[in-house]
């Protein structure tokens, strides 16, 4: 999986309108009911990880949730990276 351009990561991310790229990485910020959501949702995404063998940055203060994600051995973004914030935002903001 090789790293993608920065124009192939702004048209990827028309899809998630919650993610911005900056720093060499996609970033969310995500804001629960409470503390008690926030960690229910961020057990969630840590089973998609293990599944996906692709790790967040990621940092929680009460019912934020704040995540970067990057693929750290290509040195930037990649399709995998896109695969996991699928994967999170199903999880924080599923379809109904």
């Amino acid at each position: 999986m090789s790293k993608l351009s920065e124009e192939d990561i702004e048209k990827k991310l028309l899809r998630f309108p919650d993610w911005e790229y900056y720093d060499n990485a996609i970033h969310a910020e995500f804001e629960f009911e409470n503390f008690k959501d926030c960690f229910g949702a961020m057990s969630r995404i840590a089973f998609e990880c293990e599944a996906l063998n692709h790790h967040p940055d990621w940092r929680n203060i009460y019912n934020v949730l704040t995540i970067s994600l990057s693929t750290h051995d290509k040195g930037g973004v990649t399709n995998k990276d896109f695969k996991l914030a699928e994967a999170i935002e199903n999880i924080v903001e599923p379809e109904e």
